[in-house]
């Protein structure tokens, strides 16, 4: 971008989706999620013990010997292994694959979210832009008839107040001309806020010109889109947290039931100490659920589902909110950008023209062509704007109809 100086839409959408900074952190919580799963799987480690007793007797040695192996010491070696029952495990599971789920369907929002604001940004930039072209045309065009006004004053056909009006109106559309500019460079900074630059600058210009991006933003249809369980991401990572939280509470309740841990030892005990034999025992533990019944963490979990089907209603009110908004925008955007260029714009061209040539051959007041002018660049500025809230209406409509199969998540269960 710092090589051409230049920077095109698709270009900065390519840039935000590698170095944005929050598409970066969501694409950290998928791999977080990722790794849960990984942890779900797993089983449990069993543990290893040896013991040895009656060290430090007097008469330790057998028969056998007096080393080590041989003395009457009481040696044993015990394995444990935990089992998990009662659908602890698949629980457990279930509530990871839907966790990664759910990342996955954030990763995705926060790059539907990212497009829509890469494309909204670009084009306040642009819009930016062409605010600050016109204000320096119209102060072009003032400057350019203050020097005919100066030969006319010298010829005494112009009055000096008439003169000194149309220099202020040149100077004052320069002005504006430098606020415009000054407004597009914080517009690119924003932009580049977005592309991840870690110094942004501003230091770089849009290629495509407004008119162009509403042209190729256009969507191909307004009609409601279908599809089998396919809604917007936002609503399908509400979905998955509350599959994930039904998951939890049925495992907090199958915590509930105790989990054995099986055991198997062997013992070596040399004749002289004890029995001389050599045994293997099995055993089995498992805590008494007396005093804790998880109650305090299914009900947590209870809350929990609750809260997470009310977080997927509001969600499904809110996608369904901002399609009709956006719907409702694009239209109103649409038609407002349409009178301007084909009726409004036009006309005021016409009569900014012939006040122009009325003014000069002394049929027109000079508050008559202040007056066209400003009203032209007025219209010209409003026709401006009408394309870019088209152009962005039309990023709103394309963000509300971007919808994700809940199937396509499923490849990360």
């Amino acid at each position: 971008m710092a090589q051409t100086n230049a920077l095109s839409l698709p270009e900065a959408k390519r840039v935000a989706l590698e170095r944005n900074w929050d598409l970066l952190a969501a694409q950290a919580n998928l791999d977080g999620a990722s790794a849960q799963l990984l942890m779900a799987r797993e089983f449990p480690n069993p543990t290893a013990s040896l013991s040895t007793a009656k060290i430090g007797s007097r008469e330790a040695s057998t028969a056998g010997g007096n080393g080590v192996w041989d003395r009457s010491y009481d040696s044993i070696l015990a394995v444990n292994q935990l089992f998990e029952i009662a659908g602890k495990r698949r629980n457990r599971q279930s509530a990871a694959r839907w966790g990664v789920q759910g990342a996955k369907a954030r990763f995705l929002e926060a790059r539907r979210i990212l497009d829509q604001g890469v494309t909204k940004a670009y084009l306040a930039a642009v819009l930016a832009r062409e605010n600050a072209r016109i204000y320096h045309e119209t102060a072009g065009y003032l400057e350019r008839q203050a020097g005919i006004a100066a030969e006319r004053f010298k010829l005494g056909d112009l009055s000096a107040s008439d003169k000194k009006q149309i220099e202020i109106s040149a100077g004052q559309y320069v002005l504006q001309a430098q606020a415009a500019e000054a407004s597009a460079l914080q517009a690119r900074v924003a932009v580049e806020v977005l592309l991840g630059t870690r110094e942004p600058k501003g230091d770089w210009a849009p290629v495509e010109r407004i008119e162009a991006l509403v042209t190729t933003n256009e969507p191909a249809a307004l009609a409601s889109p279908t599809g089998e369980n396919a809604a917007r991401s936002d609503v399908l990572a509400g979905r998955a947290d509350l599959q994930a939280a039904q998951a939890n509470l049925a495992l907090q309740k199958a915590l509930r039931v105790p989990d054995p841990t099986v055991m198997i030892q062997a013992e070596h005990n040399p004749p002289g100490g004890g029995p001389p034999a050599d045994t293997i025992g099995i055993g089995v533990s498992f805590p008494l659920p007396v005093w804790n019944r998880n109650r305090g963490a299914i009900k947590a979990a209870q809350a929990a589902v609750e809260q997470s089907r009310f977080a997927l209603g509001r969600l499904q009110s809110q996608a369904a909110a901002d399609l009709a908004d956006a719907r409702s925008e694009y239209r109103e955007a649409r038609s407002r950008w349409e009178r301007y260029r084909d009726d409004l714009a036009p006309k005021s061209s016409q009569v900014r023209e012939s006040m122009t040539f009325a003014y000069q051959k002394g049929g027109a007041s000079l508050l008559s062509l202040l007056d066209a002018e400003r009203t032209d660049n007025d219209i010209r500025l409003a026709l401006a704007q009408a394309v870019a809230d088209t152009a962005s209406a039309t990023a709103d409509l394309q963000a509300a109809l971007s919808l994700t199969r809940a199937a396509d998540l499923e490849g990360s269960k």
